[in-house]
């Protein structure tokens, strides 16, 4: 029976579709066009019908759904002549729903098909209604972006519902191998800028070399204190050594700080906690020479002491000296006023082992 010999036609046509080269599809696939497929079709009857082969033709008209789906509704006719005394033409008019599975969508495009329907089958004068089931393999080969060569074979199982249309089985087993060709409607989608995601713009390169982010006078490449209190003195690697508390830090013949002092000194244990140093820090006292030695030396310590101990307040993690020198080492003349005022300070002295 035909039924036996479509077997291995089918698993041969399948061996050969998968050995076809499965090159990779577009990234992104776009084509999503309604087509029409008009074909022509070779029929190898079964023996169970007991006639000879024939031809046919019909139409399809189908949507591609993605990079790997078509589905298609076709409608056909086909005739062949029965065989032996008296012989009869049979017609056969019907239609299916297609589901076309593709393994790639290169050029050459090959594909699975599964489809369902129903055929009126003519013999002489009488007419019967049936189901039909297909499956089978087929190709598409892209001649232009509006124009596709197609083919495939199918073996069809038709079963007409005890009508005895010929006297014997209802069940019948044909193969078809249809040629034809796709046209899709449209012009063809094209990937474009604009269907991809924007690249994410990489960060300016920045040369380090001309930063000074906390502007010591060291670049960002070489500072290994990049936060340092604004006003320190540094060393070539950015790390403070001495910072400068002078001006009116203290109320007048105290050691009191003012808010002003405050504020500068939160900014001085912000940075110390937050970029720690190992170094111990001397906190020193200095005040102009107004006044006896003796009381500038208990108030330049005073002053040191205070600062410590705010400081210390603040969580700062140094071990902190304090010491008080008086008038001892001016750094401005304290015959004028604004000498004096330059000499009345504190100083955070960075001390290295």
């Amino acid at each position: 029976m035909l039924k036996k010999k479509l077997l291995p036609i089918a698993i041969a046509s399948l061996m050969g579709v998968g050995l076809l080269p499965l090159a990779q599809a577009d990234d992104q696939f776009l084509d999503n066009r309604w087509y029409v497929a008009p074909f022509g079709t070779f029929i190898n009857t079964g023996g169970d019908r007991n006639a000879d082969n024939g031809w046919g033709a019909g139409m399809g008209i189908g949507k591609i759904i993605n990079e790997h789906f078509n589905v298609e509704l076709r409608g056909f006719y086909q005739g062949f002549d029965s065989k032996g005394p008296g012989s009869k033409e049979f017609e056969l008019a019907g239609g299916t729903a297609d589901l076309q599975y593709f393994f790639t969508r290169n050029r050459l495009a090959p594909y699975a098909v599964l489809a369902v329907g129903g055929m009126n089958t003519g013999l002489g004068a009488r007419n019967v209604a049936g189901i039909i089931g297909e499956a089978g393999v087929g190709a598409t080969y892209e001649v232009s972006d509006n124009f596709l060569v197609r083919s495939d074979v199918r073996y069809r199982y038709n079963n007409n519902f005890n009508s005895h249309i010929q006297g014997g089985p209802d069940d019948f087993h044909d193969m078809t191998i249809n040629v034809g060709f796709v046209i899709p409607f449209g012009a063809k989608p094209k990937a474009t800028a604009a269907n991809f995601e924007a690249p994410i713009a990489a960060a300016p390169i920045v040369d380090c070399s001309t930063l000074d982010s906390d502007s010591d006078g060291v670049n960002d490449c070489l500072d290994q204190c990049p936060r340092t209190v604004k006003g320190s003195t540094v060393d070539d690697k950015g790390c403070p050594i001495k910072l400068v508390l002078k001006g009116e830090h203290f109320k007048f013949d105290s050691a009191e700080l003012t808010l002003n002092a405050q504020e500068i000194l939160d900014g001085v244990a912000q940075s110390l906690i937050s970029y720690p140093q190992k170094n111990d820090i001397e906190v020193q006292g200095h005040t102009s020479s107004e006044g006896s030695d003796a009381y500038n030396m208990r108030l330049s310590q005073r002053r040191a002491e205070s600062v410590a101990d705010y400081l210390r307040m603040k969580n700062v993690p140094n071990r902190l000296i304090t010491k008080g020198y008086g008038e001892s080492q001016p750094v401005a003349d304290n015959s004028t006023e604004e000498g004096r005022v330059e000499n009345r300070r504190v100083e955070l002295i960075w001390i290295e082992y």
